[in-house]
């Protein structure tokens, strides 16, 4: 019983909630069925969730989806990352950040 109570606590892991995964599953539905995306893995540690988007499955990601609460007061808990490493949006709210890879392309003429 003793060896049961050294034991430390198994770390927190930061995850996406029920609602936040929602969001970004309906935007990742949109973008297969326009076939621009087609898989995705998601990873989970101690410090941040994250949501990788890629073109195909043997590639790097094109997007990554970040959830870092220990970011929360500061830049906001969200983050939308590219392939290079520049960070696209942040913010509070998840539903403002990844609206930055649903926007529609339009043609400008001259």
């Amino acid at each position: 019983m003793q060896a049961a109570a050294r034991q430390k606590p198994a770390p927190e892991i930061v995850s996406f909630d029920r609602l936040e995964l929602r969001e970004i599953l309906n935007l990742y539905g949109r973008k297969v069925a326009e076939g621009e995306w087609r898989d995705y893995a998601i990873d989970f540690n101690a410090q941040e969730a994250v949501f990788s988007i890629f073109r195909r499955a043997c590639e790097y990601p094109l997007y990554r989806i970040f959830k870092n609460p220990r970011l929360a007061r500061k830049q906001g808990a969200f983050s939308v990352v590219a392939a290079s490493g520049v960070v696209l949006k942040r913010g509070h709210e998840l539903k403002n950040v990844i609206r930055v890879l649903d926007k529609k392309l339009t043609l400008v003429s001259g």
